[in-house]
């Protein structure tokens, strides 16, 4: 479990989701509003993408979602954790990446 949200089995606050090319190249960063829950160790989050977002936002996040739909989620403590985004209308669904 991500430090963010150690020793608690919610959290809703901000966070930043980044979509990286490889260790030095971000091709894309997205604000949201985010909820997780924690429950027999099954870590899932929703994602809700700032409202304020310009079109080409909304294009670029569509088009990373598909072609890998695995993003870094950066909390505002600075604590990271890969998850997989999958569009449910305006919100993403948000899955841990094992491994």
């Amino acid at each position: 479990m991500s430090p963010g949200i150690a020793g608690s089995d919610r959290y809703r606050g901000t966070a930043t989701l980044e979509y990286w090319a490889n260790p030095l190249t971000c091709l894309g960063s997205f604000r949201v509003s985010l909820t997780v829950s924690v429950a027999e160790g099954s870590w899932r989050g929703i994602a809700i993408p700032d409202g304020a977002r310009s079109e080409r936002a909304r294009e670029g996040l569509d088009f990373l979602l598909l072609i890998d739909p695995v993003f870094t989620l950066r909390l505002p403590d600075g604590s990271t954790r890969l998850v997989s985004a999958v569009a449910e209308g305006e919100r993403l669904a948000l899955g841990a990446v094992e491994g």
